[in-house]
């Protein structure tokens, strides 16, 4: 296999400097086969002066390249790159006739075949330079261009683009013409779909999924278009450039390996958002939350687009940040925050705190290897963060101001860090670029320590700074209610900078109970508590009476735990104590998940985890209990989930999937049948025989890979094996399948039987990376690794594959932060 090379900046820049790219044409046949497709692409260009350059293109075959008319030597393609030599200034005309490979990983033009109907369903995903998959291009962001596809598919699907698309006749489709885009937003969904449409404000709007889920998603398209319609509107209200394009599609396709990708027209979702099962209404706010990130993503990328990868925080930062606003203000969905404390926000913690850590905006992302290792916490949840900070310090309308400003200036372009700070700068006084330093290029977590004085009638909080940022921070101050004697009461709520001007004055009235920094969560910092208060929170915690800052209260256990300021069991203790009277769903399940993923399979010696598992197994009991009343659906739903998953003895979960029901309910859908199933493999307590009943019964996409997990959690080296070969030894899982294999591999139970496994895990993860690629890879470094394995040596074999194996990038990037989780692990065990 010839290698294939990545873009780096000085070639981007340079390419930048010398060609104009005006127009692709491109003709996609999907009808040529199982395995490939035939692409045929006609750029339009013109170079500024005489020079060479070269087009990206992963051909399984180029079949012939022609530069204004004249052949080129379709065997001068080297690896992904066909150099153009002795171009001369002026216009060009290049043509390129190649096939193309189907994609099993997600990448490129993915191809999928339902189960369930055997309707095959195909569509792009390009994001970040996998366009070269698809058709030939100048693979580049700042190397905007016009768009035409037409798309030759069988008779009876139906073809979704950037534009408005038309059926010309015998199955060819034909799209409208796009404006400036960038290669990587380029967009093709084709299949059988079955699609809800509408109009709004003058535009068609539709939704789409396989036709398998028609039912799923007829029972909530109307929640789907109210959730589109109203954040549309919102939009509209902030920002005064209108929606830059000519419809509004989204399509939730199969395999998808982000949540959404912000293709301007077409937004395509993973499908596991069209719910076949009961899910919670958290779970319903995530994905509205997904409509309006990527909604925003129509001005925040699409219209405005970065000049290179090193401000991606210009895209994901921003439409994180406006996703969660604007759904905060524009829907039902109010509390929006409150999930993206608990849920987010530690994303970003943890990332921060790695070895890999970066600047939300860098510097120095030399490559595209580099840039896509940047989708991390610290561009998405830190970077949202770190605007809302910015609104808490600069006021929302200078903020959507200079936003304005931004548009206006650079619409249907490219843009820097510099030319948006220049922009904010044009609408406010204060000193953004010193902020942005401040913000923007450094790296790691500040810490906010509280500590109270006292005396008769007065009280003074010092806030201590670890961290050299700036802090706009809300106090809250509360007391205990003396009637019920568990309840708080918000006293006051002050702001106050970190570091301030001068020391801080006393303020009037008896010590407070509890006094939280950063109350609101307005700021990126995790934050210790004066001891008064930490007694009255691991007492107290639920009778906080605001859930934002019971969500900043659970973030500072959380990251006591990590750091080795709380033992593990000392938080467990508090979430057996405290979530049978929490009310939000969102704490309930971050608290939950943190306490078993973490605490019990990690953090607690192996010796100790039965009994985590049973001070879980009794806390979701006590919630079950709780809700037996039916007024809480959502609450029991996760109950039952954990208390599935936690349990150590079959004999209750096994009873429930024989009922087909949890007593008082809820029934088992197919999610909790394959929940269960997969439970009862670990503990042995099953066999092929039921999974393949079970599989008969659900013969789904969702059940293709239920079964594959709980095949690859059965307790035998046979089954091991079978699974660790369907993984390494071949390259025939898709990645749904590859990463369903790999969550049912390791368990802590099984901790002996996968002993051998361990050492291999780091051969063999290389090998599969370097043959599939980053998907697989990232699947490989964040599903395949054994986490449980907590001891010294996974830490050096893992430390060993860095030095000396030399895996691909994404794979690179998995294992440092893997390891670097594993030795904190370790810490904390110690301690």
């Amino acid at each position: 296999m010839a290698c294939m090379s990545v873009l780096t900046r000085d070639e981007a820049q340079n390419r930048a400097q010398l060609l104009d790219v005006h127009r692709y044409t491109i003709e996609l046949d999907l009808t040529t086969g199982d395995e490939t497709f035939d692409s045929r692409t006609l750029i339009r260009f013109s170079a500024r002066t005489d020079a060479d350059t070269f087009v990206e293109l992963k051909p399984a075959e180029l079949r012939s390249v022609t530069l204004d008319g004249q052949p080129l030597d379709a065997g001068a393609l080297d690896g992904n790159r066909l150099p153009l030599k002795n171009l001369t200034a002026g216009e060009h005309e290049l043509r390129v006739d190649a096939s193309m490979r189907y994609s099993r990983t997600g990448e490129g033009m993915h191809r999928f075949t339902d189960p369930t109907d055997g309707e095959t369903y195909v569509y792009t995903q390009l994001f970040l330079d996998d366009v070269q998959r698809v058709f030939a291009a100048f693979d580049q962001p700042d190397l905007k261009a016009v768009f035409e596809l037409t798309v030759n598919v069988p008779q009876h699907w139906t073809v979704l683009a950037n534009g408005i698309t038309e059926h010309t006749g015998k199955g060819v489709w034909r799209a409208a013409p796009t404006p400036l885009i960038s290669t990587y937003l380029v967009a093709v969904a084709a299949g059988p779909w079955h699609s809800v449409r509408t109009e709004h404000r003058g535009l068609p709007f539709g939704i789409h999924c396989r036709r398998s889920l028609a039912p799923y998603l007829d029972t909530d398209a109307e929640e789907l278009l109210d959730i589109t319609r109203a954040c549309f509107d919102r939009y509209h209200e902030k920002f005064e450039e209108p929606y830059p394009f000519d419809s509004y599609d989204q399509a939730f396709v199969p395999e998808f390996n982000a949540g959404a990708m912000e293709n301007p027209g077409l937004v395509t979702f993973r499908d596991e958002f069209v719910y076949r099962s009961a899910v919670t209404d958290t779970e319903r706010q995530t994905r509205a939350m997904v409509v309006a990130h990527e909604m925003a993503h129509m001005w925040f990328g699409d219209l405005v687009t970065l000049r290179w990868w090193d401000d991606i925080w210009l895209n994901e930062s921003f439409a994180e940040y406006m996703g969660y606003q604007t759904l905060t203000e524009a829907t039902r969905f109010t509390d929006t925050w409150t999930d993206f404390g608990v849920t987010r926000k530690p994303w970003g913690y943890d990332a921060d705190q790695r070895p890999s850590t970066h600047p939300v905006a860098p510097e120095n992302v030399e490559d595209t290897a580099s840039a896509l290792l940047n989708f991390d916490g610290i561009s998405y949840a830190k970077g949202a963060s770190a605007l809302r900070q910015l609104v808490a310090w600069l006021g929302e309308k200078d903020f959507l101001a200079g936003i304005n400003i931004h548009f206006q200036r650079h619409r249907f372009g490219n843009a820097g860090l510099a030319d948006f700070l220049d922009s904010l700068a044009a609408a406010t006084e204060r000193d953004v670029h010193a902020w942005a330093d401040a913000w923007l290029r450094t790296t790691g977590v500040d810490t906010l320590t509280g500590s109270v004085d006292s005396s008769p009638g007065q009280w003074t909080l010092a806030l201590d700074r670890t961290g050299e940022r700036p802090h706009r921070v809300t106090v809250g101050v509360y007391d205990r209610d003396l009637h019920d004697g568990r309840s708080l009461l918000l006293r006051e709520r002050y702001e106050t900078d970190v570091p301030q001007d001068t020391a801080p004055g006393p303020r009037t009235g008896t010590r407070p109970a509890l006094v939280v920094p950063n109350d609101l969560d307005l700021t990126y910092a995790k934050i210790r508590l004066d001891d008064t208060s930490l007694e009255t929170v691991l007492r107290g915690l639920s009778g906080i009476p605001d859930t934002l800052t019971r969500a900043v209260v659970w973030n500072t256990l959380r990251d006591m735990v990590r750091d080795g300021g709380l033992a593990p069991a000392d938080y467990l203790a508090t979430a057996a104590a405290h979530l049978p009277e929490e009310t939000d769903l969102a704490l309930v399940q971050g608290v939950l998940a943190f306490a078993s993923v973490h605490i019990a399979d990690r953090y607690l010696t192996p010796d100790r985890r039965p009994a985590a598992l049973a001070t879980l197994t009794e806390l979701c009991r006590d919630l079950i209990r709780r809700t037996e009343d039916g007024d809480h659906p959502g609450l029991r739903l996760i109950a039952v989930r954990h208390r599935i998953d936690t349990t150590a003895h079959p004999d209750t979960i096994a009873a429930w999937l024989a009922d087909g029901t949890v007593p008082g309910g809820p029934e088992l859908d197919p999610e909790l049948r394959w929940r269960v199933l997969a439970r009862l493999a670990v503990l042995g307590a099953t066999d092929e025989a039921a999974i393949a009943a079970e599989l008969a019964r659900d013969p789904s996409a969702t059940g293709q890979e239920g079964a594959a997990r709980c095949r690859a959690a059965l307790p035998d080296e046979e089954a091991k094996a079978r699974a660790w070969d369907a993984m390494f030894g071949s390259d025939d899982l898709s990645n749904y399948l590859f990463t369903a294999t790999a969550r049912g591999f390791w368990q802590p139970e099984q901790a002996d039987l996968v002993r051998p496994y361990v050492s291999r895990y780091f051969k063999d993860a290389v090998a599969v990376a370097a043959r599939r690629g980053p998907a697989i890879a990232e699947a490989a470094g964040r599903w395949a690794f054994p986490a449980h394995a907590v001891d010294a040596e996974t830490l050096k074999l893992g430390e060993k594959c860095l030095r000396k194996a030399d895996p691909i990038p994404a794979l690179r990037r998995k294992l440092v932060d893997q390891l670097d989780d594993l030795a904190r692990a370790l810490r904390v065990q110690q301690v």
